[in-house]
C-alpha cells in the first residue's frame, strides 16, 4: 500500500489558469467519493485564478459513460481541457476488471484522437477505505491532481 500524498507538487511550476475554461465529468456512481474528488478539483482550479464561470460541471449515471461525457465535451463546449472524476471500487463482484480495462482503453484512445486534453481522474481501489485514502485522506486528493495536470496540459 501506498503511504506517501501523490498530490504534493511544485506550485510554482504550474501556469495561471485565469484565462482557461474547464469541463469537468462526473460519475454518480460512489458520490462520497466523486463529490470528494470534484472538490478538490475545483479548489484547485480556482486557487490557480481559474474564474468559477470558466468551471463547467456535468454529470453522468456512471463510470463507463465518462468517456461518451468527456468525448462530448471535446467535441461542443470550448474547453482548454476536460477533467473526468469517478471511482470503481473492486469489492466482491466480477465487474471490476471490465470496468476498468473498458473505461481506461477509451480514454486512451479519446486522448490520442481529442484536439482538447482530457485528464483521467477515475480511481481503481480495493474498498471504499483505499478510495476514501486517494479523495482527501493521508494520500491526498485525486481532483487536485487532475486539476493541476489539466491547466499544465491546457498550456502544453
Amino acid at each position: 500500500m501506498a503511504t506517501r500524498n501523490f498530490s504534493d507538487y511544485d506550485k510554482s511550476k504550474v501556469p495561471n489558469a485565469e484565462n482557461m475554461c474547464f469541463g469537468i465529468v462526473v460519475s454518480e456512481r460512489n458520490p462520497e467519493i466523486t463529490n470528494a474528488l470534484l472538490e478538490g478539483t475545483v479548489t484547485t482550479l480556482e486557487g490557480f485564478d481559474a474564474l468559477p464561470e470558466n468551471i463547467h460541471v456535468k454529470r453522468v449515471p456512471g463510470t463507463m459513460e465518462l468517456v461518451y461525457g468527456a468525448h462530448q465535451m471535446t467535441l461542443n463546449d470550448g474547453y482548454d481541457a476536460v477533467i473526468a472524476l469517478g471511482c470503481v471500487v473492486k469489492g466482491k463482484t466480477h465487474s471490476f476488471d471490465c470496468v476498468v480495462n473498458s473505461v481506461t482503453a477509451g480514454f486512451a484512445q479519446l486522448n490520442a484522437t481529442s484536439a482538447v486534453p482530457v485528464i483521467f481522474g477515475i480511481l481503481a481501489t480495493e474498498t471504499m477505505e483505499d478510495a476514501k485514502e486517494r479523495a482527501g485522506g493521508a494520500l491526498g486528493n485525486k481532483g487536485e491532481e487532475c486539476a493541476v495536470a489539466a491547466i499544465k496540459m491546457a498550456k502544453f
